[in-house]
């Protein structure tokens, strides 16, 4: 069902085209904390630009995993840096389908560390997530649903 719902929501532009990653997500409407960290972040238009982008992009539900706080406090103006690391480590550059990231053990982010991905049973792994909605393309990249926040070292 979710993956029939962002599909809808991938194809409803008036021209036809695709939207781009963030207006991608916005739209899907499981992901109002990461819209709003993106915005705290100073990241909108950078994930609105020419790409392209690949996104492992946590829930709502994957923020509400995280320690009672912890999102408050990265919204925090004082922490934008430690926001802006956390964000970035979510964004490879270039696009990544689903069968590419099955190929690979890593992947480099746009805030410098590798992601660690592992494949098992058809299902992928980046770190410690799971992959639960693979290949929303959008008109700068392409998203992939993840169900935990990825955290730099």
């Amino acid at each position: 069902m979710l993956g029939v719902a962002l599909a809808g929501t991938v194809q409803a532009d008036h021209h036809g085209d695709k939207q781009d990653i963030v207006d991608t997500a916005v739209a899907a409407g499981q992901f109002e904390t990461l819209a709003a960290a993106l915005e705290a972040a100073g990241l909108v238009e950078t994930l609105k630009g020419e790409g392209p982008f690949t996104v492992f992009a946590p829930t709502d539900e994957a923020f509400g995993k995280l320690p009672e706080g912890t999102v408050e406090s990265l919204l925090e103006p004082e922490n934008r840096e430690q926001l802006q690391a956390v964000l970035t480590y979510h964004v490879v550059p270039g696009k990544v389908m689903a069968a590419d990231a099955m190929n690979l053990d890593s992947a480099t982010t746009v805030q410098g560390q590798d992601l660690t991905i592992t494949t098992m049973n058809g299902s992928v792994m980046i770190d410690d997530a799971n992959v639960i909605q693979a290949d929303i393309e959008a008109s700068n990249g392409v998203i992939h649903v993840i169900d935990s926040v990825l955290m730099p070292e």
